[in-house]
């Protein structure tokens, strides 16, 4: 039986939902389809977004031979099959589902067939493809930048996708299931067709909720939402925001993040922005990474807890941060300068002879630093 969102597929833009920065009035990709002159390009969003959909239709709209590869399994047999079988003069789309899998010896191969015009490429990935694909195949790709769809626009979808299964959803069941699906359509549409299944043709919330067996955050501790997630923590904190950094705590800690690195990140934190202003700080920090390497989950969430609302509420104060990141910038500039003879060790006589140590007192006001940056001044107090 061919899968919901297979069926539901929509095969023009009248029908697409979602990304209306790309595929709206005047927008790039709607010029694409008028104009029919598609380019390799590269389709960067989450799951569930419309990728692989917006693909086939920029395809069909310009006569193109249309071939899906996964980077997962995909080798360089497969392109060379998708070559050979390229009739002369035709257009050939090659839509390559998570690229930023496949390796640099696989974007080398596929690179000449992209320059040259032999494929059109649209990638999908994921992943920032900056950091994934390689910088020569990037540059002659443009990147599109897709959204998590609106609840508005889930609604939509599920309202759709229910006609077709002819399946009645009740106002409760369609607001939650669009609300729960974090932008994701694909999932919206298999948690609906898996309660079709389960509980017939009358959805109900409580049906919805049935049907999804535990609860679900769309996660990837390799991924960009894994960074995002603990950099809006990070910043919460940094801004005193208590509500905001114990919402992104409790994301991660219910995503199953290792509480370890998130302990990590609060020593980092107590350093890096709390520092001389609150010294303790870093005393706190630790407990609670020891705590949690001691106790692990559930429990040591508490201790996340109370750690982060102490760390938030903190006075803050960049400054030694600051003045040892401006150190480093002038040994990265001048290198080793020459050490100033009444600061040096002189464990030997000739060392003495040669002044080593001479006139150094412990109380001395002049500064310690080399000649050439003596008048340097690093550590400013807030």
């Amino acid at each position: 039986m061919q899968p919901l969102a297979d069926l539901i597929r929509p095969d023009s833009l009248d029908s697409y939902i979602g990304q209306t920065h790309l595929v709206g009035d005047n927008a790039p990709l709607k010029k694409v389809i008028e104009t029919g002159n598609l380019h390799s390009l590269i389709f960067w969003g989450p799951p569930g977004c419309g990728k692989t959909t917006l693909a086939k239709i920029l395809a069909r709209s310009v006569g193109a031979d249309f071939h899906i590869l996964s980077a997962v399994s995909a080798k360089k047999d497969d392109i060379k099959r998708i070559l050979e079988s390229k009739e002369k003069g035709s257009k050939t789309v090659l839509f390559l589902d998570e690229i930023h899998r496949f390796n640099k010896s696989q974007q080398d191969f596929l690179l000449p067939y992209v320059e040259d015009g032999t494929l059109i490429l649209i990638g999908a990935t994921t992943e920032n493809p900056s950091f994934e694909v390689i910088g020569p195949l990037l540059s002659r790709c443009h990147v599109y930048v897709l959204k998590p769809l609106e609840v508005s626009e889930l609604s939509h979808l599920l309202t759709h996708a229910a006609s077709e299964l002819k399946v009645k959803l009740d106002k409760a069941a369609l607001e939650f299931l669009s609300t729960y699906a974090s932008g994701d359509g694909r999932k919206a549409i298999n948690v609906l067709e898996s309660a079709h299944s389960l509980y017939g043709n009358k959805l109900t919330k409580d049906h919805i909720l049935s049907t999804l067996q535990s609860p679900y955050l769309r996660y990837d501790q390799a991924g960009e939402e894994h960074y995002d997630t603990i950099s809006a923590f990070i910043k919460s904190m940094r801004a005193s925001q208590v509500d905001s950094a114990l919402y992104y705590l409790a994301r991660m800690v219910a995503a199953g993040e290792d509480p370890l690195f998130i302990a990590r990140r609060m020593v980092i934190f107590a350093s890096e922005d709390i520092g001389v202003a609150v010294p303790t700080a870093l005393v706190v920090a630790n407990a609670v990474f020891r705590a949690c390497e001691t106790i692990g989950y559930p429990e040591c969430q508490l201790n996340l807890a109370e750690g982060v609302v102490y760390l938030a509420n903190c006075k803050k104060s960049r400054a030694a941060n600051d003045a040892f990141f401006a150190a480093m910038e002038d040994v990265k500039k001048y290198g080793n300068l020459p050490i100033p003879l009444k600061v040096r060790n002189a464990p030997t006589k000739l060392m003495k002879n040669l002044g080593y140590g001479s006139g150094y007192n412990m109380r001395d006001t002049e500064s310690f630093l080399p000649d050439k940056i003596k008048n340097n001044k690093y550590y400013k107090e807030d």
